[in-house]
């Protein structure tokens, strides 16, 4: 089993667009420190995903944050989510951080842990033939997630050679 920990951004964006039942399919367990459900359950955050982190699903783990997410200075420019999934990745030896942040993707890099967010779980979850990208791309456009619109060119056209790929070995 992958030990897989997450920030905010990922999961917001997921019970938004209604794809986050791939994550225990791909994953099976997800990690979240403290931080992050308070991130998730705050009055700033949309109805549905407050809605949701009311009873977290089985598959969600909220583990408490190490001490040291204070206490590093590398990690003070990032809000308290990310450096608490950071240093939670870093302390339970997390196969795969889940963020979108770019500062805090690159700082996690640097550090050792691997990295994808949002984008990354919707081609992953593509290519074990779980949704389908055009319409995960069309519900996340309705929210104010931003990427670059090659990165979505890009993964489509993958998914759409993965699929012919698929079709021709059957």
């Amino acid at each position: 089993m992958r030990v897989v920990v997450a920030d905010a951004t990922p999961l917001h964006y997921l019970i938004l667009i209604g794809s986050v039942n791939v994550l225990p399919r791909i994953f099976e367990r997800i990690h979240v420190p403290i931080e992050v459900c308070d991130e998730l359950s705050c009055e700033a955050a949309p109805p549905p995903v407050r809605t949701w982190m009311q009873q977290p699903p089985h598959w969600l783990e909220v583990l408490a944050t190490p001490v040291l997410a204070s206490e590093d200075s590398s990690l003070q420019a990032l809000d308290s989510g990310e450096r608490a999934a950071i240093v939670l990745a870093e302390s339970i030896r997390a196969d795969l951080l889940l963020i979108d942040d770019r500062a805090g993707a690159i700082l996690a890099q640097r550090r050792g842990l691997a990295v994808t967010g949002t984008l990354g779980v919707l081609d992953l979850a593509s290519h074990a033939g779980l949704l389908h990208l055009q319409d995960a791309f069309a519900r996340l456009q309705k929210t104010n997630f931003r990427y670059p619109p090659w990165r979505r060119r890009e993964t489509v056209r993958n998914e759409k050679c993965d699929h012919a790929a698929r079709t021709k070995t059957v």
